[in-house]
């Protein structure tokens, strides 16, 4: 009896763990690229350092989200996908458009996240130009979990998502009104990684 109420996870624990990492990796982005934005409108004075290591603790967790993510769909019975089909836009099939998205959005969300560690090679001030990108990766990431998300319709899904999403579009708002440097930290003192996605 008690067999027959459940159902076996088993065929579908790929898809499960890659939507569980999809939903991870967003929450992540989100926490990071609001504790990005509170140093860099300099919000918490004093708290830099203690904010740095937060947001760069967020930004890495994001990235092995965002592998497992893609990398669990390999696993996946129903999709199928080939290596190609999850980190090559346009080569799948599967819902082209916001799949595509979504890997631009994670492909520059690892590029941006990994660069702050090559900022001495890149510069310092056009390290913090191509930082600011970071947050339009996030957003594109944004768009590909609300267009393809398997749980996108679900109100606990949005309620959670808002939850993070909205204090960040705010923080991201005043820093756009304000101008300036959007790496730039408390003190000209560059940020760490914020892979938004």
């Amino acid at each position: 009896m008690i067999g027959t109420m459940t159902t076996n996870p088993a065929p579908h624990l790929f898809w499960i763990t890659s939507r569980a990492a999809g939903f991870t990796a967003l929450i992540l982005a989100s926490l990071a690229v609001s504790v990005g934005l509170v140093m860099s409108i300099k919000l918490l004075r004093g708290r830099v350092l203690d904010l740095r290591v937060t947001h760069e603790i967020l930004s890495l967790s994001t990235l092995v989200a965002l592998v497992v993510h893609a990398g669990s769909l390999l696993g996946d019975q129903y999709l199928h996908p080939s290596l190609a089909d999850i980190t090559v836009p346009l080569a799948g099939a599967y819902k082209t458009v916001w799949t595509s998205l979504g890997i631009v959005s994670g492909w520059s969300l690892i590029v941006l996240g990994l660069s702050y560690y090559a900022r001495r090679w890149i510069g310092a001030v056009r390290w913090r130009k191509l930082h600011r990108f970071t947050a339009l990766a996030w957003i594109a990431g944004l768009v590909h979990s609300l267009g393809e998300g398997t749980d996108a319709g679900q109100l606990w899904f949005l309620a959670m998502v808002a939850i993070v999403v909205i204090p960040a579009l705010a923080l991201l708002a005043t820093r756009w009104v304000g101008g300036g440097d959007l790496a730039q930290g408390r003190g000209g003192r560059r940020a760490a990684p914020a892979p938004a996605g």
